[in-house]
């Protein structure tokens, strides 16, 4: 029997102007900072806390890499530490859009990435121990990302 996804929690990702770093060596990096934002969801519900940071590099016209690090807390004040690799591809236009701002349709986009979701709390311990994927979506000024357990 293989794997099955188990719907972990919705997250508005409240996000500030990009830093804009430009052509370094390994490519074109900019510095999205997180501002706050909300989870809801069967198996996580609390807030975003600002403080988090999303660094990209625009590997090439079409391809982006994404490794944000932030941290969420539960209603009932336990925190949880994310370590979101991923990636976000599309048409050469439609990815300069989302660079310039834009929204796209999430349809026109490949939004995908591993979460890594740790926590002190020991009800939630079960994180530690478990794979994540999540599926992604742009906004002008948030990312909104569902998490999913891997069975």
């Amino acid at each position: 029997m293989g794997p099955e996804l188990i719907f972990v929690a919705h997250l508005s990702v409240t996000v500030g102007e990009p830093i804009d770093l430009g052509e370094v060596v390994d490519g074109h990096r900019r510095i999205v900072p997180i501002l706050g934002g909300t989870v809801e969801g069967p198996l996580l519900r609390g807030r975003v806390l600002p403080g988090g940071a999303d660094h990209q590099i625009l590997r090439t016209p079409t391809l982006t890499e994404l490794d944000a690090r932030y941290a969420l807390e539960t209603d009932a004040g336990e925190r949880v530490a994310v370590h979101n690799m991923g990636i976000r591809s599309g048409a050469e236009e439609d990815i300069d859009a989302l660079v310039r701002g834009e929204d796209v349709p999430a349809d026109r986009v490949y939004f995908r990435s591993q979460p890594r979701l740790s926590s002190a709390a020991s009800r939630l311990a079960w994180m530690n121990e478990r794979l994540f994927l999540g599926s992604g979506r742009r906004l002008p000024n948030s990312i909104e990302l569902d998490i999913y357990q891997i069975t």
